[in-house]
């Protein structure tokens, strides 16, 4: 009759308080999310189906999610060099199509990275509240204005990339924690970049490099960034089931793809170096940023002449 409890407190026990608490939370975001596929099954019934690339792109980026690498700013990069999605549903199928792949991620770098529970908690809560303003306002902003903050956000990415592959950015520390104004920065900058997700600007190379900055292990930033995507993501998600700016085919290719990516990535491959990638990812996404700017020039133009 104590086989149940006493089992529940052995895999407790395992955990500190911080753990458990994310793990509460992504248990109670996850369902949100899947309820919110179920209220839309008749959206997802009556659409097209996802062509197989699709697929193949969600498992692409998940495996360099997962490595660190990030997954927004190439999905971007590809949806916009096939253009089958529209420019203003982009943010919403990045959200939607990659949380599974997030909440996945996350329990995989909560479970195996010891990090100081406050800041892990603090920092994760953080980029949620900001993914929830942030996606709030994308879902009510117009094209133009979705097409320069998505170009402006490439070019940032392309510009960190380049950054670290010619080793301009720092490595990091050792800490495993931070206190006193670094803390109350660090859960501020979360803030603004759990927000800039909603634009398609991914977390994982602005909170890493940050970290990096204030002196923090690369392997503590693991389960801050996994955490803080697996929680945001959902919040951004459902702000994008509200107003249904995304593409289903694009959405449901992503999420069946990117998890047996994430797999891969995790228990086989574990590590890669991601130099030579990296450079192909830039000039990927220096084309989608360019490409955005140039639709958002068009659109002012046409109302210019209207």
């Amino acid at each position: 009759m104590n086989f149940l409890p006493n089992l529940m407190v052995q895999i407790f026990s395992k955990f500190n308080a911080g753990q458990i608490i994310l793990f509460a939370s992504l248990a109670l975001v996850t369902v949100v999310y899947f309820a919110s596929w179920w209220r839309h099954r008749a959206s997802i019934l009556a659409s097209k189906p996802a062509p197989l690339v699709d697929y193949v792109v969600g498992f692409a980026v998940a495996v360099g999610d997962t490595l660190g690498i990030g997954s927004f700013a190439p999905t971007t990069a590809i949806i916009k060099l096939r253009g089958n999605v529209a420019d203003e549903d982009i943010p919403g199928t990045l959200n939607v199509g990659l949380t599974l792949a997030a909440l996945l991620e996350a329990v995989i770098f909560i479970t195996s990275v010891l990090v100081d529970p406050l800041l892990l908690v603090c920092m994760i809560f953080s980029a949620a509240a900001g993914a929830w303003f942030g996606a709030g306002v994308v879902g009510r902003m117009p094209r133009r204005s979705i097409q320069l903050a998505m170009g402006t956000a490439l070019l940032i990415a392309c510009t960190v990339f380049t950054a670290i592959n010619l080793h301009l950015l720092p490595g990091g520390g050792v800490a495993m924690a931070l206190s006193g104004w670094k803390f109350a920065l660090a859960v501020a900058l979360n803030f603004i970049f759990g927000a800039l997700m909603s634009v398609g600007i991914g977390l994982y190379a602005p909170c890493m490099i940050m970290l990096a900055l204030m002196g923090m292990h690369p392997l503590a930033t693991f389960p801050i960034m996994g955490g803080a995507c697996a929680i945001l993501q959902p919040v951004a998600a459902i702000q994008f089931f509200n107003n249904r700016r995304f593409s289903w085919p694009a959405v449901i290719g992503l999420t069946i793809g990117s998890i047996p990516g994430v797999l891969i990535a995790a228990f086989v491959i574990k590590s890669l170096d991601m130099t030579y990638l990296r450079w192909l990812v830039i000039l990927v996404v220096f084309y989608a940023a360019t490409s955005m700017l140039l639709s958002a020039r068009q659109e002012t133009l046409a109302v210019a002449s209207a």
